[in-house]
């Protein structure tokens, strides 16, 4: 599996936390797949089936299979360590 594959950020063009956890892998060098649940209804329906239909917010992001709702930069790298997610060469 590619790292590129690992994590998934569901978000919306509007949503603030979403630009910042963006910039903040982005900084990392952690490869991220982006779906705006707005613009994109088959990512809302994934988004959906992955939270058992609780949707609580944006962004949410896909860890390797682990959920992190929010922003939550602790939960983020500590999940990246835990994962062995590496930065992607530059």
């Amino acid at each position: 599996m590619s790292d590129a594959a690992q994590i998934t950020i569901y978000s919306t063009t509007w949503c603030a936390f979403c630009k910042t956890e963006k910039q903040y892998l982005d900084k990392l060098g952690i490869a991220f797949v982006e779906k705006d649940i707005e613009a994109d209804k088959d990512a809302y329906e994934e988004l959906m089936a992955k939270n058992g239909g609780a949707f609580q917010g944006v962004p949410v992001t896909d860890i390797a299979g682990d959920l992190v709702l929010g922003f939550d930069r602790a939960k983020i790298d500590s999940l990246i360590k835990e994962k062995n997610i590496q930065p992607v060469a530059a």
